[in-house]
């Protein structure tokens, strides 16, 4: 993959190029050792099952999904909030799609809210939502606001249109997690291994979060922590060139951040998207995560400036939170010491179609990724 250039999507999914990574990969790895490796992003927890990249490794490489859906790390208890907005409060609440179908307390979801009649729409873009409060001067207009450092920026426009054009309808409930932070709780804190030890040579990085925040961020797990991160496109071979990397810098002793995905992610990141963050919001003390508990420093609130359009204070929410299903696994899975076919739910009664935990709700959640892609394998293992 060094030797040329590549521009083009079919480039990145050239059967002869991964068959030559994989040899790369099953040579480097010919060793004695193990190595396990967590992709912390959706997308690559996707992209591993859609085109079995798990095939082309040895028996001694072990990926490991991480938490890295913002759908399922978004706890009951914030969906519980957004569903009290639509149906107590009388707002039009606007989502993204995913959210709509996670499964809340009492049965519900902000999908079965609409059905009671709850105005609860889904948008494509903040700018969706500008549109709806100006056509609503009337009503108040929250947005559910989810996602990692990707998606925070809109919301930070948003509200910055919306202070500028004076839609005093409109507020946002915000919950914008960082990858840092949660990268960090994986490593050091103990109540991510209620089910056990989680031993980690190394992290696939986040492509999209780091386009935004740069490489730098992840040099401190470097630092540390004695992990190495090499952040990674998309593509199939991206992900296998990156796995490369990270069985090199283990058989080397390095702990280093590389960089595979150069053509997007730079070590600054985009400072002007990061700038207007900044302005917008500000750090919480402690953000409860579905799956890792409560992770301080992890999550953004925004400013007190603009208070007027945070919809906690406007409506003054109170957090409560909710258990999962103690049938679900979803917490283990986020946690990445459980795979998905290990949940007795999973594949039964948790599918796609009617999803009891967040993990199977996006198509970047580990147990819709398996079921989608891997849950044949997993028949045909049992099976023999």
């Amino acid at each position: 993959m060094r030797g040329r250039a590549m521009k083009y999507v079919d480039e990145f999914r050239d059967g002869g190029l991964a068959q030559g990574v994989a040899r790369a990969i099953a040579q480097a790895a010919g060793t004695r050792r193990s190595y396990s490796f967590m992709e912390f992003c959706g997308g690559h927890t996707h992209a591993i099952s859609r085109y079995g990249i798990a095939d082309f490794l040895p028996a001694n490489v072990r990926m490991i999904h991480g938490p890295g859906c913002p759908v399922c790390v978004l706890p009951i208890g914030r969906i519980d909030l957004a569903i009290g907005l639509a149906l107590e409060q009388g707002v039009i609440l606007c989502s993204y799609g995913d959210p709509l179908r996670v499964p809340a307390s009492h049965g519900l979801s902000l999908l079965k809210a609409k059905a009671r009649g709850g105005d609860i729409r889904m948008v494509y873009s903040t700018s969706d939502v500008l549109a709806i409060a100006r056509d609503n001067p009337g009503r108040e207009v929250v947005f559910l606001a989810i996602g990692f450092e990707t998606t925070t920026p809109p919301t930070a426009l948003l509200i910055r249109q919306a202070r500028a054009e004076g839609l005093n309808n409109l507020s946002v409930l915000c919950n914008h997690v960082l990858t840092p932070s949660a990268i960090t709780h994986i490593l050091q804190s103990p109540e991510v291994r209620e089910y056990g030890t989680l031993l980690l040579d190394g992290f696939i990085g986040p492509s999209h979060v780091s386009v935004v925040i740069g490489s730098q961020p992840y040099e401190h797990f470097a630092e540390e922590y004695r992990k190495p991160v090499v952040i990674s496109g998309f593509e199939p071979l991206d992900v296998m060139q990156s796995i490369l990397m990270l069985i090199r810098q283990v058989n080397e002793g390095r702990a280093e951040v590389e960089n595979e995905f150069s053509r997007a992610v730079t070590r600054d990141g985009n400072r002007k998207a990061q700038a207007l963050v900044a302005q917008m919001f500000e750090l919480r003390r402690t953000f409860e995560w579905r799956g890792l508990g409560e992770v301080p420093y992890s999550a953004l609130k925004i400013r007190a400036q603009y208070a007027k359009f945070d919809a906690e204070r406007r409506f003054d929410l109170s957090y409560v939170p909710v258990a999962d299903n103690k049938a679900c696994e979803c917490g283990a899975i986020l946690r990445g010491v459980r795979k998905p076919a290990e949940c007795k739910l999973f594949g039964t009664v948790c599918t796609p179609d009617n999803p009891m935990g967040s993990c199977m709700v996006s198509s970047e959640g580990a147990c819709a990724a398996h079921y989608t892609f891997g849950r044949f394998n997993d028949a045909t293992v049992v099976a023999a």
